[in-house]
Parts: C-alpha cells; sequence; structure tokens
C-alpha cells in the first residue's frame, strides 16, 4: 500500500513544504500521489482560500507567487484532510495546536506517524512542554520534529539551504529524508529530538532581541553579542528543561546556529521587533499591521519562556529571554536591553 501524506496547516511555511512534497511526491511509487492539506478557510479576494488553491494552485495570501503542484488538495476540514494518512506533518502557529489535535481525536489511523515544523513551546505542570509532546499526548503516535534555517519564501525559490530532523527512529527519519529531500533542501537527521525542537522556539525570542538592536540603530557587533549571549541562553535552557541529555552538536546543526543567524538578520520576528523598537505601537498591533494574517512567534515564545522560568524560580539565569519578555509585554524600555547585554552574567 503507498504511504499516504496529510500536511496540517496551509500557511507560508506549510505551502512551501507542500511544494516540495508534491514535486517529490510524483517521482516515488512509495507514496501515495495525492496530498491532503488542510487549510482553515478564509475569504481572500471574495474567494474561499481553499478554492483558490485547488483552482488556481497558488496559495495567494501566504505564498503569492509561487504554483503549488496539482496533487496538492486543499481541504478545509481537518478531519477529513487527516483521513487514513500514514505520515501527519504538522505546520501551524503553536497556539493552535492543542485545538487542533483535541479536533483530530480518535480520527488518525492506527500506526501513523507525525512530524512537527511547529517552532514554539508551551507551558505545562512541569515547566516546559514541548509541541510535540503535546501532539503524542492528545495524538498518541510516533512524532519526530523538523527544524532549521529555513525561510519559507527562499525554500519556494528553490535556493539552497539545509534543515535538521530530529527522530528517534532510524526507520521514520529514512522515510521523511525520502519524503521531504531535494537537491536544494538537504535533510540531516539527528536523535537528540527535544533538542532540535527547542532551538526551533528559542532562536524566535533571540531574533526579537537582535530586531530591538536593528530598531535602536545598533551595529553588526552589538547583534553579534545578542545572538552570542542568545545561543548561550539557548543551551543552558537545553540542558535545565530537556528530559534526556542534550548534546552540544546539535547546536551546530542547520536547526541551531544556522537558523538562528537566519532568523535574527532576516525573518520576521526581528522585522518587527524593530518597527516596535521605533516605538508607538505594541506587537499585537505591528503582527495585524505587517504580517498580513501570518502569526509571530518569538515574543508569545518569551512569555511561555519567562512562565516557565518563573514557576522554577530561575528569573535571573536568563536575563536577556527574560528582558525581551519584558521589553515586549510589560513596558520596560527598549533601550534597557542594551543595560541587559553589558551587566549579563557571562561577563561577570
Amino acid at each position: 500500500m503507498p504511504v499516504k501524506v496529510s500536511i496540517i496547516g496551509a500557511g507560508n511555511w506549510g505551502s512551501a513544504i507542500a511544494k516540495i512534497i508534491g514535486q517529490n511526491i510524483q517521482k516515488s511509487i512509495k507514496f501515495d500521489p495525492v496530498i491532503n492539506m488542510w487549510v482553515f478557510e478564509e475569504t481572500v479576494n471574495g474567494r474561499k482560500l481553499s478554492d483558490l488553491i485547488n483552482q488556481d494552485h497558488e496559495n495567494v495570501k501566504y505564498l503569492p507567487g509561487h504554483k503549488l503542484p496539482h496533487n496538492v488538495v486543499a481541504v478545509p476540514n481537518v478531519k477529513e484532510a487527516a483521513n487514513g494518512a500514514d505520515i501527519l506533518i504538522f505546520v501551524i502557529p503553536h497556539q493552535f495546536i492543542p485545538k487542533i489535535c483535541d479536533d483530530l481525536k480518535g480520527h488518525v489511523k492506527t500506526g501513523a506517524i507525525g512530524i512537527s515544523l511547529i517552532k514554539g513551546i508551551d507551558e505545562g505542570p512541569g515547566g516546559l512542554k514541548l509541541i510535540s509532546d503535546i501532539i503524542r499526548e492528545k495524538l498518541k503516535i510516533e512524532v519526530s520534529v523538523l527544524m532549521g534555517a529555513n525561510i519559507a519564501n527562499e525554500v519556494a525559490d528553490e535556493m539552497f539551504c539545509e534543515t535538521t530532523i530530529g527522530c528517534k527512529n532510524p526507520a521514520s527519519g529514512k522515510l521523511y529524508k525520502e519524503l521531504m529531500q531535494t537537491p536544494q533542501f538537504r535533510i540531516s537527521v539527528v536523535d537528540d529530538c527535544d533538542t532540535v525542537e527547542l532551538c526551533g522556539a528559542l532562536k524566535n525570542v533571540v531574533a526579537v532581541g537582535a530586531g530591538f538592536c536593528d530598531g535602536l540603530g545598533y551595529g553588526d557587533n552589538t547583534k553579534a553579542a545578542v545572538i552570542r549571549l542568545g545561543l548561550m541562553e539557548m543551551i543552558a535552557f537545553a540542558k535545565v528543561f530537556c528530559k534526556g541529555p542534550v548534546s552540544i552538536e546539535t547546536f551546530l546543526e542547520s536547526c541551531g546556529v544556522a537558523d538562528l543567524i537566519t532568523t535574527c538578520y532576516g525573518g520576521r520576528n526581528r522585522k518587527v521587533a524593530e518597527a516596535f523598537a521605533y516605538g508607538g505601537k505594541s506587537i499585537a498591533e505591528l503582527e495585524k499591521e505587517m504580517l498580513h494574517g501570518q502569526k509571530l512567534q518569538g515574543p508569545q515564545t518569551s512569555a511561555e519562556v519567562y512562565k516557565i522560568l518563573k514557576q522554577k524560580k530561575m528569573v535571573d539565569k536568563f536575563p536577556l529571554f527574560v528582558n525581551i519578555y519584558l521589553i515586549c509585554y510589560q513596558g520596560k524600555s527598549v533601550k534597557e536591553l542594551i543595560t541587559c547585554l553589558q551587566n549579563h552574567p557571562h561577563h561577570m
């Protein structure tokens, strides 16, 4: 039986990965030729988004200018989209995952596996809760993760890039690589899943700090300090909160330092944070104004991180993460970011 693939999510990154998978599947006999892609239904230019994708083969709202393969079928009902799937690819903003998993409960094929491309974390009673944990617990399936220096529009433009899959099951890792790797999109598979996933979430927080630097008019040296101190805090956070051992080598994969750098120089978190530093508008207003329906992950992740650190009485150990949260949501002056860098414990 051919392996059936469903993509849960049709935003910017969901559409870019659908383009890769749609093209790869056309050349393979291992996979079912049709991919269902769940679309959050909305009206765009007077038409339903699902109709636009199925008739014009383009997601004009989230990935304009890119044709999607004809075997990618937009489905507005999430249960219908996941029906019969052997592989579920989750690629929606992290704040929506609990509800989507609740909707899917009891509608997932026995033996199905999942992979999360979602960059974010949640706060649980024990402190940190990974998005893959939420999917695993709610749907009772094996879940891997994919994270890397993958700005969606560049991936869709077929510019060369790398990515990292965190997967404990070698057979699943091989299958995902077959499904998604192309000459332009190269994949490394590692088994340190939790670290891979944490990198994907935390680098967005650091990118907010990088955007503040840009908005304040500081140069590359200052931004390099934000990136380095941010990386130090990412490693320290992983060592405290990951359930298993943390391999420092994972931070040298695409999901680590490469994704951190690209997000601090490109990406929506940096862009919105720069605008925020100019003053006058809240994060929520800028998200609405600048991102046309896309969701911002960095500020929200900083709020989750702050709650987790507060719960564990570790706020003073992660000054960069904490100050980014306080600037975004608690009215602390953006100029205080520099004071935070000057007095960072790594210099004491």
